[in-house]
């Protein structure tokens, strides 16, 4: 018997409501047959993986893929070699992005940041941006306003002119929108001044912030809304006692960003390898072990958040022999 420590833990607490010792085995198998003559338990299905490269990939310009959505959080992949065609108005959320690979410079009424990989940033709800990218990739999260900052920056959005090399004022549009930008739920399109728009920072003291991937082991939370959190989490190779974690009141959406772990929890076993997007419904224990070091992006919701991305592959059904081999390839 492998006896690990099961914590069972809310949203926006560093501290678990309480700590159970478990027969790892028996935590992750199925129930035992019922003795009752009526099916009492519901058959669940394994979690699936969404997964889209990291490095750039020529491609037309196409809208951002939808990749997890409620009614109030959306997550979406995106890739750019290109100019975004208009300038686009959030009326309902914050906008978060992270840069997966690739540069790209964001444009806005509180000045310019050149993205780097490794860096977040966030977009208040009103004000418009665009994006010039260069073989790059980003996420991009949709979190209900206000969304409070948890970290500090390592620097901030600047006036610059022109935004990037080449840049020359032309004839765009502006979006306003609603419903998390999706397509089909604008309010008012119309054509813009450029220049305008970006001198507009002159006017403005306040500026965006970009924050980095959290330091040190564990979760580092970058983003706090009511119902929302989202940061990164930096694992490392488990000596000890295995930890899983029981989340109560929130699904959780995990990007991997580097680095290679297994994904233990009672919907199966998974590999997970940069690029992928695995999602662990609220209430399912999980735990990960990984032989090097491992970060992750953490989007814990309140609501159920659903997959609307296409499925790359399903995690494997437990068993004992595929739970030993999962741990003699993270100890080797």
């Amino acid at each position: 018997m492998s006896v690990v420590v099961e914590d069972v833990v809310v949203i926006g607490s560093d501290r678990p409501l309480r700590s159970i010792d478990r027969d790892e085995q028996l935590l992750l198998a199925p129930p035992y047959p019922s003795k009752m003559p009526i099916k009492l338990w519901r058959d669940r299905d394994p979690l699936t993986v969404v997964h889209y490269p990291q490095e750039y990939r020529a491609q037309p310009f196409a809208p951002p893929r939808g990749v997890y959505e409620n009614a109030q959080v959306r997550v979406e992949w995106q890739t750019m070699d290109n100019r975004q065609p208009f300038y686009h108005r959030n009326c309902d959320v914050d906008e978060i992005s992270y840069q997966i690979d690739g540069e790209r410079t964001l444009m806005t009424e509180l000045g310019i940041i050149e993205h780097r990989p490794g860096e977040f940033s966030r977009i208040p709800r009103g004000v418009a941006h665009d994006n010039y990218g260069r073989t790059e990739s980003h996420l991009l999260f949709y979190i209900p306003a206000p969304v409070d900052e948890l970290a500090s920056p390592v620097r901030t959005s600047q006036p610059v002119s022109p935004p990037f090399e080449g840049w020359r004022p032309g004839e765009v549009n502006e979006a306003v929108t609603q419903c998390m930008g999706t397509p089909g739920h604008d309010i008012a399109v119309f054509p813009a001044d450029e220049t305008l728009l970006l001198g507009r920072v002159h006017s403005e003291s306040a500026r965006m912030n970009v924050l980095p991937i959290g330091a040190g082991v564990g979760y580092s939370w970058l983003y706090a809304a009511a119902t929302v959190r989202l940061g990164t989490v930096t694992l490392t190779r488990g000596d000890g006692i295995r930890r899983y974690r029981r989340t109560l009141d929130v699904d959780e959406i995990q990007y991997q960003i580097r680095g290679t772990r297994t994904l233990l929890t009672q919907r199966g076993i998974v590999e997970l390898w940069p690029g992928d997007f695995v999602r662990i419904p609220l209430g399912v224990a999980h735990a990960s072990i990984c032989a090097e070091p491992s970060t992750h992006i953490s989007l814990q919701s309140h609501l159920e958040l659903p997959q609307i991305g296409e499925t790359a592959r399903a995690a494997d059904p437990f068993s004992a022999e595929r739970l030993a081999a999962a741990i003699e390839r993270n100890q080797g």
